[in-house]
């Protein structure tokens, strides 16, 4: 996982940690290990951040440099 993108997206929009941390109903400390890459962060976590942000996970982890996120599905 690209962990810099966390950091960077964060950055990009004039956001804290412990701004981010609040999205997540998490402690800073916490969200800064994420960015850190000491402790991984959780599909359910990538997903509120991708929403967020309104990109992708795909984007997030580094696996697309395309920041536009996905339609969302009809099917749920």
């Amino acid at each position: 996982m690209n962990i810099n993108r966390l950091k960077d997206i964060r950055l990009d929009r004039d956001f804290k940690q412990i701004d981010i941390a609040n999205v997540l109903g998490i402690k800073q400390q916490q969200y800064s290990e994420y960015e850190r890459g000491i402790v991984l962060i959780s599909i359910e976590k990538l997903n509120i951040l991708a929403d967020f942000y309104n990109t992708s996970v795909d984007y997030l982890i580094g696996r697309t440099d395309e920041r536009k996120s996905y339609p969302k599905s009809l099917l749920k």
